[in-house]
Protein backbone atom coordinates (compact mmCIF):
# COMPACT_ATOMS: atom_id res chain seq x y z
CA UNK A 1 0.00 0.00 0.00
CA UNK A 2 2.68 2.49 0.74
CA UNK A 3 4.52 2.29 -2.52
CA UNK A 4 1.29 2.18 -4.24
CA UNK A 5 0.34 5.73 -2.32
CA UNK A 6 3.93 6.57 -3.01
CA UNK A 7 3.54 6.25 -7.02
CA UNK A 8 0.50 8.05 -6.91
CA UNK A 9 1.74 11.23 -5.00
CA UNK A 10 4.53 11.48 -7.52
CA UNK A 11 1.66 11.31 -10.26
CA UNK A 12 -0.46 13.98 -8.50
CA UNK A 13 3.28 16.20 -8.29
CA UNK A 14 3.61 16.04 -12.24
CA UNK A 15 -0.18 16.65 -12.80
CA UNK A 16 -0.96 13.27 -14.54
CA UNK A 17 -4.20 13.53 -15.73
CA UNK A 18 -5.69 10.21 -16.26
CA UNK A 19 -4.96 6.93 -13.92
CA UNK A 20 -6.47 3.63 -13.87
CA UNK A 21 -5.86 1.81 -10.55
CA UNK A 22 -5.78 -1.83 -10.09
CA UNK A 23 -7.53 -2.56 -6.97
CA UNK A 24 -9.16 -5.23 -4.83
CA UNK A 25 -11.09 -3.09 -2.69
CA UNK A 26 -12.01 0.48 -4.16
CA UNK A 27 -13.74 2.01 -0.76
CA UNK A 28 -9.91 1.30 1.07
CA UNK A 29 -8.25 2.18 -2.49
CA UNK A 30 -10.28 5.52 -2.07
CA UNK A 31 -10.10 6.00 1.92
CA UNK A 32 -6.18 5.71 1.63
CA UNK A 33 -5.55 8.18 -1.05
CA UNK A 34 -7.43 10.89 0.99
CA UNK A 35 -5.72 9.69 4.02
CA UNK A 36 -2.28 10.02 1.83
CA UNK A 37 -3.66 13.69 1.06
CA UNK A 38 -2.82 14.60 4.78
CA UNK A 39 -5.69 17.01 5.13
CA UNK A 40 -4.99 19.17 1.48
CA UNK A 41 -7.41 17.38 -0.47
CA UNK A 42 -9.18 19.22 -3.28
CA UNK A 43 -12.50 18.74 -4.35
CA UNK A 44 -13.14 14.93 -4.40
CA UNK A 45 -15.88 13.27 -6.02
CA UNK A 46 -17.23 9.68 -6.86
CA UNK A 47 -19.12 8.32 -9.56
CA UNK A 48 -20.87 5.03 -10.37
CA UNK A 49 -23.13 3.30 -12.52
CA UNK A 50 -26.26 3.56 -9.81
CA UNK A 51 -25.94 6.31 -8.03
CA UNK A 52 -23.96 8.63 -10.53
CA UNK A 53 -21.75 11.68 -9.22
CA UNK A 54 -21.88 12.74 -6.36
CA UNK A 55 -19.20 14.65 -3.88
CA UNK A 56 -16.97 13.03 -1.42
CA UNK A 57 -15.42 15.57 0.79
CA UNK A 58 -17.09 18.28 1.72
CA UNK A 59 -14.94 20.43 -1.15
CA UNK A 60 -16.79 17.54 -3.76
CA UNK A 61 -20.05 17.93 -2.13
CA UNK A 62 -19.75 22.55 -2.96
CA UNK A 63 -18.04 21.38 -6.44
CA UNK A 64 -21.12 18.95 -7.78
CA UNK A 65 -23.68 21.56 -5.76
CA UNK A 66 -22.03 24.09 -8.17
CA UNK A 67 -22.62 22.15 -11.37
CA UNK A 68 -26.66 22.38 -10.62
CA UNK A 69 -27.83 18.74 -12.11
CA UNK A 70 -28.76 15.66 -10.13
CA UNK A 71 -27.39 12.93 -9.47
CA UNK A 72 -29.47 10.78 -11.29
CA UNK A 73 -28.63 12.94 -14.72
CA UNK A 74 -25.59 11.41 -14.14
CA UNK A 75 -25.39 7.87 -14.30
CA UNK A 76 -24.78 7.85 -18.20
CA UNK A 77 -20.74 7.54 -18.36
CA UNK A 78 -20.25 9.92 -21.31
CA UNK A 79 -22.43 12.63 -19.71
CA UNK A 80 -20.55 12.01 -16.16
CA UNK A 81 -17.35 12.18 -18.03
CA UNK A 82 -18.67 15.58 -19.96
CA UNK A 83 -19.61 17.17 -17.03
CA UNK A 84 -16.32 16.42 -15.29
CA UNK A 85 -14.57 18.61 -17.85
CA UNK A 86 -16.47 21.35 -14.97
CA UNK A 87 -14.89 20.54 -12.21
CA UNK A 88 -12.54 23.13 -10.65
CA UNK A 89 -8.63 22.90 -10.45
CA UNK A 90 -6.94 20.39 -8.58
CA UNK A 91 -9.69 18.09 -8.75
CA UNK A 92 -9.75 14.52 -8.28
CA UNK A 93 -12.96 12.81 -9.87
CA UNK A 94 -13.32 8.36 -8.71
CA UNK A 95 -14.93 6.35 -11.49
CA UNK A 96 -15.64 3.05 -10.62
CA UNK A 97 -15.95 0.04 -11.91
CA UNK A 98 -14.76 1.06 -15.54
CA UNK A 99 -14.13 -2.14 -17.32
CA UNK A 100 -17.00 -1.81 -17.36
CA UNK A 101 -17.83 1.26 -20.09
CA UNK A 102 -14.41 1.89 -21.23
CA UNK A 103 -13.25 0.77 -24.41
CA UNK A 104 -17.30 -0.65 -24.68
CA UNK A 105 -20.19 0.29 -27.17
CA UNK A 106 -19.26 2.90 -29.42
CA UNK A 107 -16.64 4.02 -28.16
CA UNK A 108 -18.15 7.65 -26.83
CA UNK A 109 -16.51 6.94 -22.92
CA UNK A 110 -13.43 6.17 -24.35
CA UNK A 111 -13.44 9.51 -26.52
CA UNK A 112 -14.97 11.23 -23.01
CA UNK A 113 -12.14 9.76 -20.98
CA UNK A 114 -9.45 10.97 -23.98
CA UNK A 115 -10.98 14.49 -23.80
CA UNK A 116 -9.97 15.48 -20.75
CA UNK A 117 -6.54 14.68 -20.72
CA UNK A 118 -4.69 18.03 -21.89
CA UNK A 119 -7.41 19.94 -19.52
CA UNK A 120 -6.92 18.20 -16.71
CA UNK A 121 -3.32 18.18 -16.62
CA UNK A 122 -3.08 21.87 -17.48
CA UNK A 123 -4.92 22.46 -13.99
CA UNK A 124 -4.13 19.68 -11.77
CA UNK A 125 -6.92 17.63 -12.20
CA UNK A 126 -6.99 14.33 -12.01
CA UNK A 127 -9.81 11.17 -13.37
CA UNK A 128 -8.97 7.92 -11.53
CA UNK A 129 -10.65 4.91 -13.11
CA UNK A 130 -11.43 2.13 -10.63
CA UNK A 131 -11.32 -1.20 -11.43
CA UNK A 132 -10.62 -4.79 -10.35
CA UNK A 133 -8.64 -5.28 -13.32
CA UNK A 134 -9.06 -4.66 -17.32
CA UNK A 135 -7.15 -4.18 -20.47
CA UNK A 136 -7.34 -0.33 -21.60
CA UNK A 137 -8.41 0.47 -25.31
CA UNK A 138 -5.95 0.91 -27.98
CA UNK A 139 -7.16 4.54 -28.10
CA UNK A 140 -6.26 5.42 -24.75
CA UNK A 141 -3.54 2.77 -23.85
CA UNK A 142 -0.60 5.66 -24.15
CA UNK A 143 -2.45 8.11 -22.61
CA UNK A 144 -3.47 6.24 -18.81
CA UNK A 145 -1.23 5.68 -16.14
CA UNK A 146 -1.63 2.26 -14.85
CA UNK A 147 -1.47 1.85 -11.17
CA UNK A 148 -1.79 -1.85 -9.09
CA UNK A 149 -3.16 -1.63 -5.87
CA UNK A 150 -1.80 -4.98 -4.00
CA UNK A 151 -3.41 -6.66 -1.42
CA UNK A 152 -2.77 -5.78 2.29
CA UNK A 153 0.51 -6.54 3.73
CA UNK A 154 1.25 -8.54 6.42
CA UNK A 155 1.85 -5.95 8.64
CA UNK A 156 -1.53 -3.84 7.35
CA UNK A 157 -3.47 -7.31 8.42
CA UNK A 158 -1.63 -7.38 11.82
CA UNK A 159 -2.85 -4.09 12.23
CA UNK A 160 -6.97 -5.17 11.12
CA UNK A 161 -6.55 -7.86 13.26
CA UNK A 162 -5.57 -5.79 16.10
CA UNK A 163 -8.56 -3.79 15.45
CA UNK A 164 -11.17 -6.27 15.52
CA UNK A 165 -10.37 -6.80 18.90
CA UNK A 166 -10.18 -4.06 19.68
CA UNK A 167 -13.45 -3.50 18.43
CA UNK A 168 -15.19 -6.28 19.81
CA UNK A 169 -13.99 -5.30 23.31
CA UNK A 170 -11.51 -8.70 23.62
CA UNK A 171 -8.07 -8.81 25.09
CA UNK A 172 -5.53 -8.19 22.30
CA UNK A 173 -4.00 -11.77 21.06
CA UNK A 174 -0.42 -13.10 21.56
CA UNK A 175 1.97 -12.73 18.92
CA UNK A 176 2.16 -16.45 17.96
CA UNK A 177 -1.97 -15.79 17.46
CA UNK A 178 -1.46 -12.64 15.70
CA UNK A 179 1.07 -14.82 13.18
CA UNK A 180 -1.34 -17.37 12.79
CA UNK A 181 -4.05 -15.00 11.85
CA UNK A 182 -1.83 -12.99 9.08
CA UNK A 183 -0.96 -16.17 7.91
CA UNK A 184 -4.74 -16.96 7.31
CA UNK A 185 -5.63 -13.64 6.23
CA UNK A 186 -2.86 -13.26 3.45
CA UNK A 187 -4.31 -12.99 0.03
CA UNK A 188 -7.99 -11.26 1.03
CA UNK A 189 -8.70 -7.56 0.12
CA UNK A 190 -8.76 -5.20 3.34
CA UNK A 191 -12.43 -5.18 3.37
CA UNK A 192 -12.44 -9.06 3.55
CA UNK A 193 -9.65 -9.47 6.17
CA UNK A 194 -11.98 -7.07 8.78
CA UNK A 195 -15.21 -9.18 8.00
CA UNK A 196 -13.45 -12.72 8.11
CA UNK A 197 -11.75 -11.62 11.41
CA UNK A 198 -14.75 -10.25 12.73
CA UNK A 199 -16.97 -13.41 11.79
CA UNK A 200 -14.28 -15.76 13.26
CA UNK A 201 -14.02 -13.95 16.30
CA UNK A 202 -15.19 -15.99 19.53
CA UNK A 203 -15.20 -15.29 23.67
CA UNK A 204 -12.22 -16.89 23.45
CA UNK A 205 -10.43 -15.82 20.53
CA UNK A 206 -9.79 -16.47 17.15
CA UNK A 207 -11.63 -20.00 15.20
CA UNK A 208 -8.67 -20.28 13.05
CA UNK A 209 -10.79 -22.96 11.26
CA UNK A 210 -13.28 -20.79 10.68
CA UNK A 211 -10.77 -18.26 9.56
CA UNK A 212 -9.67 -20.82 6.86
CA UNK A 213 -12.92 -21.80 5.90
CA UNK A 214 -14.27 -18.14 5.23
CA UNK A 215 -10.73 -17.10 3.84
CA UNK A 216 -11.36 -20.48 1.65
CA UNK A 217 -14.67 -19.21 0.35
CA UNK A 218 -13.27 -15.62 -0.43
CA UNK A 219 -10.31 -16.86 -2.69
CA UNK A 220 -13.10 -18.97 -4.47
CA UNK A 221 -14.95 -15.85 -5.29
CA UNK A 222 -11.82 -15.38 -7.81
CA UNK A 223 -12.40 -16.72 -11.05
CA UNK A 224 -10.28 -20.37 -11.64
CA UNK A 225 -9.03 -20.62 -7.90
CA UNK A 226 -10.19 -22.89 -6.19
CA UNK A 227 -8.55 -24.16 -2.21
CA UNK A 228 -7.98 -27.98 -1.89
CA UNK A 229 -10.23 -29.18 1.28
CA UNK A 230 -8.57 -32.73 1.15
CA UNK A 231 -6.87 -33.76 4.31
CA UNK A 232 -4.45 -36.63 2.03
CA UNK A 233 -0.79 -36.51 3.10
CA UNK A 234 2.22 -38.43 1.72
CA UNK A 235 0.66 -41.61 3.87
CA UNK A 236 -1.91 -42.09 2.15
CA UNK A 237 -0.33 -42.57 -1.50
CA UNK A 238 1.56 -45.68 -2.12
CA UNK A 239 5.29 -45.92 -4.08
CA UNK A 240 6.99 -42.22 -5.16
CA UNK A 241 9.40 -42.00 -2.95
CA UNK A 242 11.85 -39.80 -4.18
CA UNK A 243 9.43 -37.28 -5.29
CA UNK A 244 7.80 -37.61 -1.57
CA UNK A 245 11.44 -37.50 -0.58
CA UNK A 246 12.39 -34.19 -2.69
CA UNK A 247 8.79 -32.03 -1.55
CA UNK A 248 9.96 -32.86 2.28
CA UNK A 249 13.22 -31.47 1.79
CA UNK A 250 11.94 -28.30 0.15
CA UNK A 251 9.09 -27.75 2.64
CA UNK A 252 11.47 -27.90 5.33
CA UNK A 253 13.86 -25.55 3.58
CA UNK A 254 15.76 -22.87 4.65
CA UNK A 255 12.65 -21.03 2.56
CA UNK A 256 10.01 -23.19 2.33
CA UNK A 257 7.16 -22.29 0.22
CA UNK A 258 3.94 -20.66 1.71
CA UNK A 259 1.38 -22.08 -0.68
CA UNK A 260 1.00 -24.92 -3.39
CA UNK A 261 -0.22 -23.38 -6.54
CA UNK A 262 -1.68 -26.62 -8.20
CA UNK A 263 -2.00 -27.04 -12.44
CA UNK A 264 -3.78 -29.89 -13.54
CA UNK A 265 -3.10 -31.35 -16.85
CA UNK A 266 -1.22 -27.96 -18.05
CA UNK A 267 -0.89 -28.81 -21.77
CA UNK A 268 -4.24 -28.57 -22.11
CA UNK A 269 -4.70 -24.86 -20.65
CA UNK A 270 -1.76 -23.50 -22.93
CA UNK A 271 -2.63 -25.84 -25.87
CA UNK A 272 -1.72 -24.29 -29.39
CA UNK A 273 0.91 -21.25 -27.43
CA UNK A 274 3.58 -22.36 -28.79
CA UNK A 275 4.34 -26.11 -27.81
CA UNK A 276 4.47 -29.01 -30.40
CA UNK A 277 1.79 -30.43 -29.96
CA UNK A 278 -0.55 -27.75 -30.08
CA UNK A 279 -3.81 -27.76 -31.21
CA UNK A 280 -3.46 -24.20 -32.84
CA UNK A 281 -5.44 -22.14 -30.84
CA UNK A 282 -6.59 -18.64 -33.20
CA UNK A 283 -7.98 -16.25 -30.54
CA UNK A 284 -4.94 -15.54 -28.92
CA UNK A 285 -5.90 -16.54 -25.72
CA UNK A 286 -3.91 -19.11 -24.52
CA UNK A 287 -0.84 -17.69 -26.09
CA UNK A 288 -1.42 -14.62 -23.58
CA UNK A 289 -2.23 -16.61 -20.88
CA UNK A 290 0.81 -18.73 -21.50
CA UNK A 291 3.05 -15.04 -21.46
CA UNK A 292 1.23 -14.19 -18.76
CA UNK A 293 2.37 -17.21 -16.31
CA UNK A 294 5.73 -17.16 -18.02
CA UNK A 295 6.07 -13.59 -16.65
CA UNK A 296 4.42 -13.98 -13.36
CA UNK A 297 6.87 -16.71 -12.83
CA UNK A 298 10.09 -14.78 -14.11
CA UNK A 299 9.51 -11.75 -11.80
CA UNK A 300 8.29 -13.48 -8.72
CA UNK A 301 10.96 -15.79 -8.80
CA UNK A 302 8.60 -18.67 -8.09
CA UNK A 303 9.60 -22.19 -7.85
CA UNK A 304 8.28 -25.11 -9.59
CA UNK A 305 8.07 -28.67 -10.08
CA UNK A 306 6.52 -30.64 -13.78
CA UNK A 307 5.04 -34.37 -13.39
CA UNK A 308 5.05 -35.88 -16.31
CA UNK A 309 3.25 -39.58 -16.61
CA UNK A 310 0.32 -41.43 -17.77
CA UNK A 311 -3.18 -40.37 -16.32
CA UNK A 312 -3.47 -42.34 -12.64
CA UNK A 313 -0.03 -42.41 -12.28
CA UNK A 314 -0.53 -40.09 -8.75
CA UNK A 315 0.97 -36.59 -9.86
CA UNK A 316 -2.22 -34.85 -9.16
CA UNK A 317 -2.59 -36.96 -5.95
CA UNK A 318 1.13 -35.95 -4.98
CA UNK A 319 0.43 -32.19 -5.63
CA UNK A 320 -2.27 -32.00 -3.84
CA UNK A 321 -0.66 -34.31 -0.71
CA UNK A 322 1.80 -31.57 -0.80
CA UNK A 323 -0.01 -28.83 1.27
CA UNK A 324 -1.34 -31.10 3.53
CA UNK A 325 2.20 -32.62 4.52
CA UNK A 326 3.66 -28.98 4.65
CA UNK A 327 0.56 -27.74 6.50
CA UNK A 328 -0.06 -25.17 3.78
CA UNK A 329 -2.91 -23.94 1.48
CA UNK A 330 -3.30 -25.33 -2.13
CA UNK A 331 -4.93 -22.85 -4.25
CA UNK A 332 -5.96 -25.20 -7.73
CA UNK A 333 -6.13 -23.19 -10.80
CA UNK A 334 -8.31 -23.83 -13.35
CA UNK A 335 -7.21 -21.89 -16.59
CA UNK A 336 -10.28 -22.86 -18.38
CA UNK A 337 -12.94 -21.03 -15.57
CA UNK A 338 -10.22 -17.63 -16.34
CA UNK A 339 -10.60 -17.80 -20.28
CA UNK A 340 -13.03 -15.43 -21.88
CA UNK A 341 -13.92 -14.58 -25.29
CA UNK A 342 -12.18 -11.47 -25.63
CA UNK A 343 -8.03 -11.58 -25.01
CA UNK A 344 -7.82 -8.71 -23.15
CA UNK A 345 -10.31 -10.15 -20.15
CA UNK A 346 -8.55 -13.65 -19.60
CA UNK A 347 -5.07 -12.03 -19.16
CA UNK A 348 -7.06 -10.10 -16.42
CA UNK A 349 -8.24 -12.80 -14.98
CA UNK A 350 -5.49 -14.27 -14.53
CA UNK A 351 -3.35 -11.21 -13.25
CA UNK A 352 -6.06 -11.24 -10.88
CA UNK A 353 -5.34 -15.37 -9.77
CA UNK A 354 -1.94 -14.22 -9.88
CA UNK A 355 -2.17 -11.21 -7.30
CA UNK A 356 -4.31 -13.26 -5.14
CA UNK A 357 -1.26 -16.52 -5.50
CA UNK A 358 1.61 -13.71 -4.50
CA UNK A 359 -0.25 -12.31 -1.56
CA UNK A 360 -1.33 -15.74 -0.10
CA UNK A 361 2.31 -16.85 -0.64
CA UNK A 362 4.23 -13.59 -0.14
CA UNK A 363 6.89 -14.55 -2.11
CA UNK A 364 7.07 -18.13 -1.46
CA UNK A 365 4.50 -20.09 -4.17
CA UNK A 366 5.34 -23.12 -5.27
CA UNK A 367 3.81 -24.39 -8.62
CA UNK A 368 2.78 -27.86 -9.00
CA UNK A 369 1.51 -28.47 -13.00
CA UNK A 370 0.76 -32.34 -14.51
CA UNK A 371 0.45 -33.28 -17.46
CA UNK A 372 0.71 -36.26 -19.57
CA UNK A 373 2.35 -35.07 -22.88
CA UNK A 374 5.32 -32.87 -22.55
CA UNK A 375 5.40 -31.67 -26.34
CA UNK A 376 2.43 -29.62 -25.72
CA UNK A 377 4.58 -27.22 -23.58
CA UNK A 378 6.84 -24.68 -24.84
CA UNK A 379 10.62 -24.98 -23.80
CA UNK A 380 9.66 -21.42 -22.02
CA UNK A 381 7.32 -22.60 -20.16
CA UNK A 382 9.20 -25.77 -19.11
CA UNK A 383 12.35 -23.86 -17.78
CA UNK A 384 10.12 -21.83 -15.40
CA UNK A 385 9.98 -25.23 -13.67
CA UNK A 386 13.33 -24.61 -11.97
CA UNK A 387 13.04 -27.45 -9.12
CA UNK A 388 12.61 -29.80 -11.87
CA UNK A 389 10.55 -32.73 -14.33
CA UNK A 390 9.56 -35.89 -11.93
CA UNK A 391 8.46 -38.86 -14.51
CA UNK A 392 5.39 -41.09 -12.80
CA UNK A 393 5.50 -44.30 -14.25
CA UNK A 394 3.16 -46.86 -13.76
CA UNK A 395 3.62 -48.24 -10.32
CA UNK A 396 6.02 -51.68 -9.67
CA UNK A 397 5.50 -54.42 -7.67
CA UNK A 398 6.39 -53.27 -4.35
CA UNK A 399 4.73 -49.47 -5.23
CA UNK A 400 1.63 -51.68 -6.02
CA UNK A 401 1.22 -53.66 -2.69
CA UNK A 402 2.05 -50.08 -0.72
CA UNK A 403 -0.85 -48.97 -2.77
CA UNK A 404 -3.45 -52.56 -2.39
CA UNK A 405 -2.62 -51.93 1.34
CA UNK A 406 -3.84 -48.28 1.66
CA UNK A 407 -7.31 -49.14 0.26
CA UNK A 408 -7.96 -52.38 1.29
CA UNK A 409 -7.81 -50.59 4.16
CA UNK A 410 -10.19 -47.96 3.27
CA UNK A 411 -12.52 -49.72 1.94
CA UNK A 412 -12.37 -53.18 4.18
CA UNK A 413 -12.35 -55.43 1.81
CA UNK A 414 -9.84 -58.09 1.29
CA UNK A 415 -9.37 -61.85 -0.92
CA UNK A 416 -7.33 -63.01 -3.42
CA UNK A 417 -6.07 -59.95 -5.61
CA UNK A 418 -6.64 -59.84 -9.64
CA UNK A 419 -3.48 -59.85 -11.67
CA UNK A 420 -2.19 -56.26 -11.29
CA UNK A 421 0.08 -56.04 -14.01
CA UNK A 422 0.37 -52.29 -15.61
CA UNK A 423 -2.15 -50.94 -13.32
CA UNK A 424 -1.87 -47.32 -12.00
CA UNK A 425 -3.11 -46.44 -8.07
CA UNK A 426 -6.36 -44.96 -9.89
CA UNK A 427 -7.46 -48.46 -11.09
CA UNK A 428 -6.33 -50.00 -7.64
CA UNK A 429 -8.62 -47.81 -5.76
CA UNK A 430 -11.49 -48.05 -8.10
CA UNK A 431 -10.96 -51.96 -7.85
CA UNK A 432 -11.03 -51.58 -4.31
CA UNK A 433 -14.13 -49.61 -3.95
CA UNK A 434 -16.02 -51.06 -6.46
CA UNK A 435 -15.81 -54.11 -4.31
CA UNK A 436 -16.90 -52.31 -1.05
CA UNK A 437 -19.50 -50.91 -3.27
CA UNK A 438 -21.09 -53.46 -5.66
CA UNK A 439 -20.62 -56.22 -2.69
CA UNK A 440 -18.07 -58.23 -4.91
CA UNK A 441 -14.50 -60.09 -4.55
CA UNK A 442 -11.67 -58.39 -5.60
CA UNK A 443 -11.14 -60.89 -8.99
CA UNK A 444 -14.76 -59.92 -9.68
CA UNK A 445 -14.43 -56.29 -9.43
CA UNK A 446 -11.51 -56.15 -11.78
CA UNK A 447 -13.64 -57.58 -14.30
CA UNK A 448 -15.34 -54.13 -14.95
CA UNK A 449 -12.11 -52.43 -14.99
CA UNK A 450 -10.23 -51.50 -18.38
CA UNK A 451 -5.91 -50.66 -17.52
CA UNK A 452 -4.76 -47.35 -18.66
CA UNK A 453 -1.56 -49.90 -19.75
CA UNK A 454 -4.17 -51.69 -22.42
CA UNK A 455 -6.23 -48.93 -23.56
CA UNK A 456 -3.24 -46.78 -23.87
CA UNK A 457 -0.33 -48.83 -24.10
CA UNK A 458 1.36 -47.34 -27.34
CA UNK A 459 1.38 -43.75 -26.69
CA UNK A 460 2.49 -44.94 -22.69
CA UNK A 461 5.20 -46.68 -24.36
CA UNK A 462 6.04 -43.61 -26.19
CA UNK A 463 6.16 -41.33 -23.12
CA UNK A 464 8.30 -43.82 -21.41
CA UNK A 465 10.87 -43.84 -24.07
CA UNK A 466 11.07 -40.22 -24.05
CA UNK A 467 11.20 -39.62 -20.49
CA UNK A 468 13.81 -42.47 -19.97
CA UNK A 469 17.50 -40.28 -19.39
CA UNK A 470 15.38 -37.14 -19.44
CA UNK A 471 13.58 -36.61 -16.42
CA UNK A 472 14.38 -37.55 -12.70
CA UNK A 473 12.42 -40.65 -11.05
CA UNK A 474 9.33 -40.33 -8.93
CA UNK A 475 9.88 -43.53 -7.52
CA UNK A 476 13.80 -44.32 -7.01
CA UNK A 477 16.91 -41.89 -7.12
CA UNK A 478 18.37 -40.52 -10.12
CA UNK A 479 17.22 -40.39 -13.97
CA UNK A 480 14.31 -42.59 -15.14
CA UNK A 481 15.37 -45.52 -16.78
CA UNK A 482 13.34 -47.78 -18.86
CA UNK A 483 15.08 -50.55 -19.72
CA UNK A 484 15.94 -51.30 -16.13
CA UNK A 485 12.10 -50.92 -15.47
CA UNK A 486 11.08 -53.04 -18.66
CA UNK A 487 13.70 -55.98 -17.77
CA UNK A 488 12.26 -56.07 -13.80
CA UNK A 489 9.64 -59.40 -13.38
CA UNK A 490 6.39 -59.02 -12.56
CA UNK A 491 4.81 -61.40 -9.66
CA UNK A 492 0.95 -63.03 -10.44
CA UNK A 493 -1.75 -61.83 -7.94
CA UNK A 494 -2.03 -63.36 -4.46
CA UNK A 495 -3.99 -63.39 -1.62
CA UNK A 496 -4.02 -60.54 0.54
CA UNK A 497 -5.73 -58.38 3.24
CA UNK A 498 -6.80 -55.60 4.49
CA UNK A 499 -3.56 -53.65 5.94
CA UNK A 500 -1.08 -56.36 4.73
CA UNK A 501 1.65 -54.71 3.18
Amino acid sequence: MTTFIQHFLAARRVSTPLIAVQTPDPAATIQGIIAALNGKAPAILHWDFARGMAGVNDAGKTAFKNLGVDPMATINPVEALTLAAKLPEDAILFMANAQNFLGKGDGSPTQAVWNLRDAYKATGRTLILLTPGMRLPPEVEQDIMILVEPLPTPEDLEQIVMEQFAAAGLPLPAKSETVRAVDALCGLAAFSAEQVTAMSLTKNGLNFEGLWERKRQVIEQTPGLSVWRGGETFADIGGCDNVKGFISKLLKGNEPPRVIVFIDEIEKAVAGSGGDGGAGDTSGVSQEMNGTLLTEMQNSDASGLLFLGPPGAAKSAMAKAAGAEGGIPTIAFDFSAMKASLVGQSGERLRAALRVVEAVGQGRALYVATCNSIGALSPELRRRFTEGTFFFDLPSADERDAIWAIYLAKYKVSGERPNDTGWTGAEIKTCCRNAWKLKLSLVEASAYLVPVAKSAGARIEKLRQQASGNFVSASYPGLYNFEQIAAAPEPRGRKISAGVK
